[in-house]
């Protein structure tokens, strides 16, 4: 037994350690899971069994709490025996103990009735106890014997991050049948053939199997591959064995926290055993060892107020958990906390750690309630004024600032029955802001009292009480300012007659100062009177007429007559309010009835369509309607040719009495009579237009005209003026036509040296002539050469083209025309032309530029010229105005 010294003292009364430097047990070589192997004893003297904490550095075993040792896994075990090491740990000392364990793998005895001989197995098992060869692949001999399965080859257990050397043999295969010929191996698989290719290989002659680098476990826990014998010629001679290989976990990884930061957070004054926040970490070793069982323990805390040991963490799950009270945002707002995890189920000795940092945040509840910063405050406003800033209450909070267990609510609780004052809170401060909601009267309440509370948006927490600093007492002082003085309010308007005459006393239309301790002077004035009726005394208000009221006056709304009047003190500065005089004037009957309509028309005949007249008064009842409608008794004709009818109080119907009455216009009086007490009547003239009517009863237009006065003579005469008028309208159009007409006649070239006007004419042309056209004129002229005509071929001529010959040498022109007279331009070419001995005096057809088909100007051909005879130019004469000009230069030759 091996023992490393430690700092602990260890009794000589007891020695702790195992109770035997080594265990032996007999197995069989394939061990079920979980299978009990043997028991260790273990003597701890403080503790006894308790407290021991046991490892193996074998993977494929472990060791319970009481010693026994069992298989972590199915294990295989190839050889004759298997070694490994079993230590112990006591929890109260640093010491170390180890004991060996060896197991030995029983043999099963040889049955004489087996196809091997027995000095043939006895050498076959000596070569492979000495070689560690295993021989999957049997030979079956001739003869009457039982025939035995493959060998299967049980599980190659390899440790990952090996140091070598490589090439590492793993196990060896062979094949009986490579006594008699000639046998090549190879395996197939992941990591042989497959990606990634060449971690095993294989001996092809000898059948040895190696691992040609070191493993890793996290990158693959397992490979299976599968052995193949065949012959030199690529037969198969044996059947394919499976090889699994699989890669034991080495503790060579740390534990990785998810995050290097974890931030969590806890209520301030939470209890103990209050869930903070979850920390987690995986460990990319083998989780079904120890080297993959990750324990979380803290490292440190800091601050580590008001104790050090504020939290706690489960070694397992990672749960952090309050461990203590006193939690204080408003003395510890952050708490960081060093985690630490540790592979190897938490052994600092021989595990692998790593570390991260959890913040704990201490959140704010509502355990400071607000207090004043002082008792009493003072402020002061005017009196009738609004909005004004009173007070500012100063408050303080020691919770988190800016949220609802922060911001400041105020409350009048007493001082202020009527709602004067309101206070609001600043978002900012957290002040308390008293203004002035409703106006407040020096002369009501000089001064108020004001009980404020204050309180928290959230509601305290559970156990916390309001503080005596929470209430204060604010006094508001009122001042008094001179207030402007008001009428009493007059919703009910004086009644009076209308028809009150002027210099009448109506009211005494008297203010009130409100000052009462002033002892100020009052002074009136008219504002409105829209119909100056009214006048007031400076002094009392008395309100006297100055014009007789009338209620049908159109200042007069609804029977209600209203005037505005100014009252002002003569405080400093002075101050003025106004008030409205309402007068309900009464009707009296002091209008006559008047009818409608004034004219109308009839038929000559009765034929019981009579005029239908209606009564208005503009004074209301009982002085107006029913009215009496009668037709005066003189002139006597009056009643003897009309009748009238009442319909009823303010309709009646006028017609007629006789059979007939000649067509014309009169002037009927009807005699209206209103209901007023006494009574008032009015004659108004009706002027009725009596004309002859057609069947439907309407007048005809004749007969419309006849009875507007108008005889036969008169409609005749009106007729012919009608007709004389129609007359000279046609005769106008047609001189101004024939006007039009002579304009376009007249001589439109005239000689300019006879026309002294200065006028522009106009022409009804398109054109302007050769000066304001882009006429080159040069084009008339005669070619400079004549190589198109002396190139020709022989017998080739038109008979319209001149002559070859010598030519009459032109004058040279300017290529630009000259501004001249186009008489002038023709007269030279006339010149020479007869000047020109090679002038065509043939009669043939010329062939000028092509300019079109349809022309109107016909052939030119019969045009020549002459200096030996005279020529006739005046059919000029005969081609109309646009030739006159021509014909005036040329024609009249022999006279000039």
């Amino acid at each position: 037994m091996k023992a490393y010294d430690g700092n602990a003292s260890v009794s000589s009364a007891c020695t702790p350690g195992f109770s035997a430097d080594g265990y032996t047990a007999l197995v069989s070589p394939n061990i079920m899971e979980g299978q009990k192997l043997l028991k260790v004893k273990f003597n701890g003297c403080s503790s006894g069994a308790q407290g021991i904490w046991y490892e193996t550095n074998n993977p494929d075993f472990k060791v319970g709490a009481d010693g026994a040792v069992y298989t972590a896994r199915e294990v295989q075990i190839p050889a004759k025996q298997a070694k490994f090491i079993v230590a112990a740990w006591d929890h109260e000392t640093p010491e170390k103990w180890e004991a060996a364990i060896q197991l030995f793998v029983e043999e099963t005895p040889l049955n004489q009735s087996q196809y091997q001989t027995g000095s043939q197995s006895q050498e076959s098992e000596q070569e492979q106890s000495q070689s560690g060869t295993l021989l999957p692949w049997r030979q079956h001999h001739k003869g009457l014997r039982r025939q035995k399965r493959d060998w299967v080859i049980p599980p190659v257990n390899v440790p990952e991050n090996s140091r070598g050397p490589f090439p590492q043999q793993l196990v060896l295969i062979r094949s009986d049948k490579d006594r008699d010929d000639t046998i090549r191996y190879s395996i197939t698989g992941v990591g042989a053939d497959q990606p990634p290719m060449a971690i095993f290989n294989i001996d092809p002659i000898f059948g040895r199997m190696n691992v040609t680098r070191p493993l890793d476990r996290e990158e693959r826990s397992s490979y299976h591959l599968r052995a193949h014998a065949v012959d030199i010629n690529g037969n198969k001679v044996e059947n394919p064995i499976d090889l699994s290989i699989y890669v034991i976990d080495m503790n060579d990884n740390r534990p990785e926290f998810s995050s290097p930061i974890f931030n969590g957070s806890v209520d301030e004054a939470s209890k103990p055993g209050t869930y903070v926040m979850t920390v987690t970490a995986h460990d990319a070793d083998d989780i079904n060892t120890s080297n993959g069982i990750v324990m979380y323990r803290i490292m440190d805390q800091s601050p580590q107020s008001p104790s050090h040991d504020m939290f706690v963490i489960h070694s397992k799950t990672g749960v952090i958990n309050t461990v203590a009270a006193g939690l204080d945002r408003e003395k510890v707002q952050q708490y960081t906390v060093v985690i630490q995890a540790t592979d190897m189920e938490g052994n600092l000795n021989h595990g692998l750690s790593n570390t991260a940092t959890a913040i704990i945040t201490v959140a704010d509840v509502n355990d400071n309630p607000p207090e004043f910063t002082r008792k009493m405050f003072i402020g002061e406003v005017p009196e009738n004024h609004v909005d004004v800033v009173v007070a500012n209450l100063t408050v303080v909070d020691r919770d988190q600032p800016y949220t609802s267990n922060w911001n400041a609510v105020f409350k009048i609780i007493s001082g202020d029955p009527d709602g004067h004052f309101t206070i609001k809170t600043d978002p900012v401060t957290n002040e308390g802001i008293v203004t002035v909601s409703k106006p407040v009267d020096y002369e009501m309440s000089k001064v108020f009292p004001l009980i404020v509370m204050v309180t928290n948006q959230a509601p305290l927490a559970s156990g916390i009480q309001m503080s005596l600093q929470s209430t204060a007492a604010v006094t508001v002082s009122v001042n008094d300012v001179n207030e402007a003085p008001y009428f009493p309010n007059r919703n009910e308007p004086i009644r009076k007659l209308e028809g009150e005459s002027a210099g009448r006393l109506l009211i005494t239309f008297s203010a009130v100062d409100p000052d009462h301790s002033m002892q100020q002077v009052l002074r009136y004035s008219k504002i409105s009177d829209p119909a100056n009726w009214l006048a007031i005394n400076t002094t009392n208000g008395q309100v006297s007429t100055t014009a007789v009221l009338d209620r049908e006056s159109p200042f007069v709304k609804d029977d209600l007559y209203q005037a505005k009047f100014l009252a002002t003190d003569n405080g400093n500065p002075p101050a003025s309010g106004t008030g409205t005089l309402l007068i309900q004037l009464i009707d009296i009957n002091d209008n006559a009835p008047e009818l409608l309509p004034k004219d109308a028309q009839i038929c000559e005949r009765p034929n019981g369509n009579g005029i239908n007249i209606t009564a208005i008064d503009v004074d209301r009842k009982p002085s107006a309607d029913p009215f009496v409608f009668e037709l005066p008794s003189v002139p006597y004709t009056i009643r003897r040719n009309w009748t009238i009818h009442r319909i009823n109080s303010i309709y009646a119907r006028l017609s007629l009495q006789i059979g007939y009455l000649e067509s014309g216009m009169y002037d009927v009086p009807v005699i209206v009579t209103d209901s007023g007490n006494p009574p008032l009547y009015n004659t108004s003239i009706i002027k009725v237009k009596v004309c002859p009517c057609d069947n439907n009863g309407d007048c005809t237009t004749i007969g419309a005209v006849a009875a507007a006065g108008l005889g036969t003579g008169a409609i005749i005469s009106i007729l012919i003026c009608i007709i004389i008028l129609l007359s000279m309208v046609l005769l106008f159009v047609m001189w101004m036509k024939r006007r039009e007409k002579e304009r376009h006649t007249k001589q439109l070239l005239i000689d300019p040296e006879d026309d002294v006007r200065d006028n522009i004419l106009k022409y009804d042309e398109e054109g302007g002539g050769e000066e304001d056209q882009d006429y080159d004129l040069s084009q008339l002229q005669q070619p400079e050469t004549l190589d198109h005509v002396l190139n020709k071929v022989a017998g080739v001529r038109r008979v319209d083209e001149r002559p070859v010959g010598a030519e009459h040498q032109y004058p040279i022109r300017p290529v630009i025309p000259h501004p001249g007279d186009i008489g002038d331009f023709i007269t030279e070419g006339l010149r020479a032309a007869d000047n020109d001995p090679t002038a065509p005096p043939y009669d043939s057809l010329l062939v000028f530029d092509y300019e079109g088909s349809g022309s109107t100007a016909g052939s030119v051909s019969s045009l020549n010229s002459s200096s030996s005879e005279d020529q006739d130019f005046d059919y000029l004469n005969d081609w109309g105005p646009r030739f006159k000009k021509l014909a005036d230069m040329y024609g009249g030759a022999d006279e000039d």
